[in-house]
Parts: C-alpha cells; structure tokens; sequence
C-alpha cells in the first residue's frame, strides 16, 4: 500500500487548511485569515449588522483604509464631494463604533487597501484574504487566497470571520525565459489575457509560475496578480519564496524573531509539490511579449504595440458585432495601427502599479525630457508611504522638473468615483487594470499600459513604443 500523500497544489494546501466544515461535497464553510474594508462596500454591511443586532466577531482580524473616493489634491481639506464625503466619515464611523482599526485620510499608513497591505507586513503568505474589491487578487502575490467579494459577504466575513463556499478549479499558467527591454510584468499579464480572453480563467484559481514569474520583484508579482481577475479568474497567486521572504522580513507587522521562523517553516512547506496536479495548464514564451497596449472596451481586447488592430476576418463571427460596438466607442477601426495614435491623459497609479518601482521606472524614463504639451498627467502614488520614499529618493523633483506633479495617494483615475476623472470622448493611456466603457469617467477611452509604455506616451503626446527610448 503506497503511504505517500497525494501531491498537492498550493492551492490545495491553503484551501483545505482553511475549511471550517463541509456543508456538502462542494461547499464549506471557509476562515478568512484577513479582512480588508473600504468606504464604498462596508457601510451596507455595517447597516446589515445593526439592523439585524450582530455584532463584528473578531475586529482585529479586520483593517480598513479610505481610497477610492478620497481626492489627490488638497487631502487636508474637506472632501468637496458631498457623496464621497459622506462615505468617508461613514467609514470612519463604523470603525470606531467597532473597534477595527482604520488608516484613513492623512494617516502615515492612508492608501490603496492593496497596497498597504503588503508594505505594512499584513499580508502573509499561506492566508486567506478577503476584501469588498474585485482586485485583491493582488495579494496573493505572497502566496495567499485572496479574492473580492460582495456586500453581502462583506456583512458575512464581518459577522463570522467566514464565508460559505465552493471550491473552485485549479489552473497554473506558465511563463518561462526573459523578458526583452522596455518591458514589465503589466506587459506579461496583459499578453497572457490578450491570449486566452477576458474570459479564459473563469471558473478557476490562478498558480503563476515559471522562470519568468519568478524573476520578478515581488511588487512586479502584485500587478500580475491584481489582474488576474481581469481574465475572469477567481483569483492568482504566486508561490513564496526568498524574494518573498526579503521583502517581508522587518515590515511592521510580520512576525519578528522566533515567530518569524515558525511563520517560515509553514510558509516554505507551501508551494505545489511535484507531480500536483491542476485542471488547466498553460504554457507561453516571454520572448513571445512585446509593450502591450489595449485597443477595445476589456483587458482582453491587447495587442503588441508594433501590431495593428485585428481585422473583422481575424474575429470569431459571433463576437463580430461586440467587437465594432468596441472600436466604435474607441473611435477605432479593424486594421489600423496603435502606434501614433494622439493620446490626451496619462494617469499612472492604481492598486495595479502604484508602488514606488511604478514610480521609480516612470521618473527614469522621462528623466531629462519634458511631457508633451497634450498630455494632461496625473502621477500618483498608491500610499502615503510610496508618496513619502518617492520625496526620499527626489523622484518628485524629476518629476517636477519635467513638467509633471506627484500627487497625493489614492485610486484616483482608475474609476470614476472620485475627481480624477478622464473628461468624454477623451483618449487615456493608464496603468490601472480596467477599460471598460465609462471606467475612467462617462465617454472615457481608456489603453491599458506599462508605466514604461506611459511615461513614453507622456512625453511624445501619442502611441509609443518605449523600446525606442532604450
């Protein structure tokens, strides 16, 4: 009789330590480690909880932040938005009334719930994490599972620090050899989505792997990630190992001393075993990537930046109709090329690359050169730390002397609930995550790019390639 356990994913391992009790031989009830709240998805929750007279079961497992309705400019004042004002204070609010700690606007630690969750030490590999937001994704660049969820599970994880769920399938996709110049980890995971649709992950969670995977830094690891649910994804991850472990190691709430190796013997037991099996497989050559830019209305609708827009013959007949109704709120045509296309903003920042290798990789391509006279830009950092080291390291200064402004932390132009909007049929080159009709404001056009792609959009006013730079 053969006494060797059955190789798992590490997927597998998390989810199966996590699981509370089987309700059925397709759902449990699932522990969430971590739960993150914002000022849009909580405050329904919090009113479900005191209509209904429960209480929020383990406050400390929760951390709140304010981030996307909170303005870039002029933090220190009031909020000028009746709504977004409103939502705030509600935040602030539901927080103190429950004792879940709250970084909200001018606080050191203020910023995009995905991005200060890794660079204060709360996200760990091996947990799982939940947060009313699509793309906490992001997080299980540690090795976790982390996915969004909806108001109502909000309310849920509040009230039981649990949620009831299905497991769902496993797929690894992997990406081996070396990423050519001008080009970063966004240019992989939109190539990987441009390849099997906005659709192509729905149903499973995502393993990331392969020698290109693991050459990245961990916060190039977040941006894969965080699109990961662009593909339709429950959510990716990211095995741990010693870049992970570099980065954690001395940040404010990781384990310290011999918790910290305790917390490194399980995390170390956690990537997939040989011979695991998972339902899907995927294989691509990073040779094959070039800067991708998006041309239509989803994620998956990318392109190499030296290639043209498919032609209708190139296009499944029955997607025909989707795709013209794209290019036509684009104002693009099948066949024409991405390059030279004029551009009106440039916005880099987001829970997808606001983190200062974001802003280290834009200051140093426009280093020396001025933004075009077209281009409206707004820099913004995705915390008030990421703002604070950019300052230390004089990148505000580069910026400024190349005619651009690092604003004030926030998720500013990546939705349209804040002032950072993109004004009607305006054309935006941005590092968020989505380009969906109206995202970045009603009649917004929208190209999804690296910050690379964005700085050299930034200082030429149109599609550019920024390999011609290097």
């Amino acid at each position: 009789m053969n006494s060797n356990p059955k190789p798992k994913t590490i997927i597998d391992k998390i989810w199966d330590k996590h699981v509370v009790q089987a309700i059925d031989h397709e759902t449990s009830v699932f522990y969430i480690d971590r739960h993150f709240i914002h000022e849009v998805t909580s405050p329904q929750a919090f009113t479900g909880l005191k209509n209904r007279g429960v209480k929020v079961a383990r406050p400390h497992k929760t951390v709140a932040t304010a981030d996307h309705n909170i303005p870039t400019q002029d933090q220190h004042l009031t909020i000028h938005d009746e709504l977004s004002r409103l939502q705030v204070n509600m935040l602030t609010k539901n927080c103190a009334d429950n004792g879940i700690e709250l970084y909200g606007l001018n606080h050191p630690y203020n910023g995009i719930v995905h991005v200060i969750g890794p660079e204060l030490g709360i996200t760990q590999p091996g947990m799982t994490i939940v947060c009313g937001d699509s793309h906490t994704s992001t997080h299980g660049a540690f090795g976790t599972i982390a996915f969004g969820i909806g108001t109502s599970e909000v309310e849920m994880v509040l009230a039981s620090q649990c949620l009831i769920l299905s497991k769902p399938k496993t797929m690894r996709i992997n990406v081996n050899g070396k990423l050519g110049k001008g080009l970063k980890s966004k240019d992989i995971i939109l190539y990987i989505i441009s390849r099997i649709s906005a659709s192509g992950a729905t149903g499973y969670f995502v393993e990331f792997a392969g020698s290109a995977i693991r050459d990245l830094s961990m916060e190039a690891r977040m941006t894969i990630c965080n699109m990961s649910i662009e593909m339709g994804a429950r959510g990716g991850l990211i095995a741990p190992d010693q870049t992970t472990y570099d980065y954690m190691e001395g940040r404010e709430m990781v384990p310290k001393g011999e918790e910290w190796d305790k917390a490194m013997a399980y995390w170390k037991s956690l990537p997939t075993d040989p011979g695991a099996l998972f339902h899907r497989e995927l294989h691509f050559d990073a040779a094959d990537i070039e800067p991708m830019i998006t041309y239509g209305t989803n994620p998956g609708m990318g392109l190499g930046i030296s290639r043209t827009i498919p032609s209708l013959e190139e296009i499944e007949p029955r997607s025909h109709a989707s795709f013209l109704k794209s290019l036509q709120y684009m104002g693009y045509a099948p066949g024409e090329a991405m390059l030279g296309k004029p551009v009106d903003y440039v916005f880099l920042g987001s829970c997808t690359n606001g983190r200062i290798e974001d802003l280290r990789a834009f200051a140093g391509f426009i280093k020396g050169r001025k933004k075009a006279e077209n281009i409206t830009a707004w820099i913004v950092p995705g915390s008030k730390q990421v703002e604070s080291q950019a300052k230390k390291e004089g990148l505000d200064v580069i910026l400024r002397e190349a005619g651009f402004e690092l604003r004030q932390p926030g998720c500013s132009a990546c939705l349209a609930m804040n002032e950072d909007k993109i004004p009607e049929g305006k054309y935006a080159v941005s590092t968020s995550n989505r380009n969906f009709e109206g995202r970045q404001g009603p009649g917004a056009r929208t190209m999804l790019a690296s910050p690379l792609t964005a700085a050299a959009v930034a200082v030429t006013g149109r599609i550019t390639d920024p390999r011609e730079f290097l």
